[in-house]
């Protein structure tokens, strides 16, 4: 499942690192690859990415395997993470003169790369771009996940992602499909909240999950403490939400599994 959005500040990573924390609590295996140059999902599960660490660069250039550059995240021994370091930010205009190079993801995250890992469900968190690494993981992913804030601008370039999208199904991966919505930021004291919610949910329909993730400051300061918000304030709202929202996708995922 990739986490895409080429708006920064809308929630992505946030998003991803609490799905995937609040999945591995109930007992799934989740891989994070984090392929956002920033590191901000390695930071947020505390996952060593200083510059020489083995991390997604290495994988996308083809040094190394996934199971090789994963480590095990202090959120759960069920939570692997391939971090992002600086190399990473170089990467895009290396990958242009490869062979293949919208698939190099996708090659690393076969079948068989995945087998010692086993993972439930992997996400990757994408840079705020619609650049190679971004459709990188397009190719190499099933599903879209697209977190939107419930703010005034929300819906100002979704309609280029969406595109996107669109181009990567034509061209690269026709599996691919927008499986998730997810609201983010949702301050119930505006009406713009309330309006921008009805908007997203009039337009996608089922595709939003029923629960919206709340502006919350302890959602914002636990990636400063290297943590999830599950792990720094398990009682919040903003918890509350990231494992609500994560029993929407499970209970989604089952109902694909089985039909």
């Amino acid at each position: 499942m990739v986490v895409a959005n080429q708006k920064g500040g809308v929630g992505k990573t946030t998003s991803t690192v609490n799905l995937a924390a609040a999945l591995a609590i109930h007992g799934l295996k989740v891989l994070v690859i984090d392929l956002d140059p920033q590191g901000n999902a390695s930071t947020a599960l505390s996952v060593e990415h200083r510059s020489g660490t083995p991390s997604v660069y290495e994988v996308l250039i083809g040094e190394m395997s996934v199971a090789e550059a994963a480590q095990v995240s202090t959120a759960s021994p069920n939570l692997y993470c391939v971090p992002a370091t600086i190399d990473l930010a170089g990467a895009e205009i290396e990958l242009v003169s490869m062979v293949a190079r919208e698939s190099r993801l996708k090659e690393a995250l076969s079948p068989e790369a995945l087998d010692s890992i086993r993972p439930d469900y992997v996400f990757i968190d994408c840079p705020p771009s619609l650049g190679l690494l971004t459709v990188n993981a397009m190719v190499a992913a099933q599903e879209v996940l697209i977190p939107i804030q419930c703010e005034y601008y929300a819906l100002e370039g979704l309609g280029q992602l969406l595109r996107n999208i669109e181009l990567v199904q034509a061209h690269l991966n026709p599996t691919l499909s927008v499986s998730t919505i997810l609201l983010t930021m949702y301050d119930g004291r505006t009406k713009l909240a309330d309006q921008v919610t009805s908007e997203v949910r009039g337009h996608f329909g089922d595709t939003v999950l029923r629960t919206v993730i709340p502006r919350s400051v302890k959602v914002s300061e636990a990636p400063g403490y290297g943590q999830t918000v599950l792990a720094y304030d398990p009682g919040s709202r903003g918890a509350m939400s990231y494992l609500d929202a994560a029993r929407e996708i499970a209970e989604f995922g089952s109902r694909m599994g089985t039909a």
